[in-house]
């Protein structure tokens, strides 16, 4: 009867992990990333054995009681939810987050990023780095330092559009921004004045600067309602103090006309290139997956595809608390969101928990129930074997 007592402390044993387990899930239940584990229970039984064990047809055997099975850890997607940093992410399908600290690497399902003092992409109270695929196809932590800039560009063409009234006077497009090589901004007026009676479908292109001065003119010429191909381009050319010299083209031929509309004319910069210095404004994620830097100038540069990871058994990444695994068998692959299967990286959103509150209370129930069952043994078999004692004496 001994063997009854160690029989019912094995299940109280197995069922206060099983307790313990889903007192974790249920506490994780706000905590963004997290897995649920599974509750599992195996039997323990011997064949040939002794003491407690029972005859059977042919055999020896006997049950030795339960214990804790090895908890699975449930990687079902958990809901997305909104948030506010640019650099919140999250994975929407299968794959991982890969983070770097030096030679260790753990990945994460989502997590709340921002650039570092040192300008590494690193998750919030640790110092994990996002990894981002290289030319060689491996991650490698990123750093925004050497992009905080963005280099002006000098203006070299401004396209035209509209419409020139063939019966008005005059025609202008103004507030066009010039940069030269230095990034220091010019604004320039485009101004046309009708020929006259004397050369019609004729104009007289003058270009102004800010200060007035004239910089450039020209003549451009319609044959009925299109520009005349050998003056639908005009060259300007100056030299900005301190910077290099500036020659930029004005483009009538796509899409000018010269339509009768009385004294209105729809005239202007469809286009214009060029941008002077900007700072960094913005270290965020694309829908592509791929990190994108964006300036006070309007430009954006790509930094490379956040690196995600595949494995082909899930059950082989450890928890190390924090929403992050290690990695305890062979290396998944490296993929780039959204692309052989991979699921597609969300940014400004954070995964939710999958703990499922009414399957954590189904099993609660069990679990007590189990443990009732298995104290209620030890205190049968303990009353069996006070009364095995209270036969001392008795003949």
């Amino acid at each position: 009867m001994l063997g009854s007592i160690y029989i019912g402390l094995s299940g109280m044993n197995a069922y206060s992990r099983g307790l313990q387990t889903i007192s974790n899930n249920v506490a994780n239940l706000n905590s963004p990333g997290f897995k649920a584990s599974s509750v599992t229970f195996s039997d323990v039984f011997n064949v040939g054995g002794l003491g407690s064990a029972y005859s059977g047809h042919g055999s020896r055997a006997g049950g030795q009681g339960v214990r804790f099975g090895s908890p699975t850890i449930d990687f079902t997607q958990g809901d997305l939810r909104q948030s506010g940093g640019d650099l919140d992410l999250a994975v929407q399908g299968g794959g991982f987050l890969v983070l770097k600290d030096g030679e260790k690497t753990v990945y994460a399902r989502t997590g709340q990023f921002a650039a570092d003092d040192d300008g590494f992409i690193t998750l919030l109270g640790t110092r994990y780095r996002l990894g981002v695929l290289n030319a060689d196809r491996q991650a490698v932590p990123l750093n925004v330092d050497a992009s905080r800039t963005s280099a002006p560009k000098a203006t070299t063409a401004i396209s035209l559009s509209g419409n020139i009234s063939s019966t008005a006077t005059d025609a202008s497009v103004s507030d066009i921004a010039v940069y030269d090589s230095r990034g220091a901004r010019q604004v320039w007026q485009v101004r046309l004045t009708a020929a006259g009676a004397a050369s019609p479908n004729q104009w007289t292109v003058a270009v102004t600067d800010q200060t007035g001065a004239t910089v450039g003119s020209s003549t451009l010429r319609f044959v009925g309602s299109v520009v005349d191909p050998s003056t639908s381009r005009l060259t300007v050319s100056t030299s900005p103090q301190g910077a290099d010299p500036l020659s930029v083209v004005l483009d009538f031929s796509a899409g000018v006309t010269s339509f009768s509309s009385g004294t209105t004319s729809t005239l202007r910069a469809a286009s214009v290139d060029g941008y002077g210095a900007g700072t960094l404004t913005r270290v965020g994620v694309n829908d592509a997956g791929r990190v994108e830097l964006t300036y006070s100038n309007g430009r954006t540069e790509d930094l490379g595809a956040v690196a995600l990871a595949d494995f082909r058994n899930p059950q082989q990444l450890e928890r190390i608390g924090n929403g992050l695994f290690r990695n305890l068998g062979p290396e998944g692959r490296l993929l780039e969101s959204g692309v052989e299967g991979m699921g597609a990286l969300a940014s400004k959103q954070l995964e939710a928990s999958n703990v499922d509150l009414s399957q954590q209370f189904g099993d609660l129930i069990l679990i007590q129930r189990g443990f009732q069952a298995s104290s209620q043994v030890v205190s049968v078999t303990n009353d069996m074997i006070q009364q095995l004692f209270g036969m001392r004496g008795q003949g």
